[in-house]
């Protein structure tokens, strides 16, 4: 039993780099992708933000019409009278 707990222990010691190696690796990836979700959520959360926004926006904007014909009678009738 005790030379079985020796020679597991020289292999996990042969392959200690390589394990820790891959451990890291494993960890960096994990800490791109868990960034690229965040900045995904993040970016969504924004553009429905935004959309809702301009949404509102139109909604409570109000169209007035005016009727300029009086001020281009008068503009036209000075013209007019400046021209006699």
């Amino acid at each position: 039993m005790s030379q079985e707990k020796v020679e597991r222990y020289k292999k996990e010691k042969a392959n200690r780099k390589k394990v820790l190696k891959r451990e890291k690796i494993k960890k960096g990836i994990l800490s791109v992708v868990g960034t690229i979700v965040c900045v995904a959520i993040v970016g969504w959360i924004g553009y429905s933000g935004y959309g809702y926004y301009k949404t509102q926006k139109a909604e409570n904007t109000t169209k007035t019409e005016v009727d300029l014909s009086a001020v281009n009678d008068y503009l036209g009738n000075l013209s007019s009278s400046d021209a006699q």
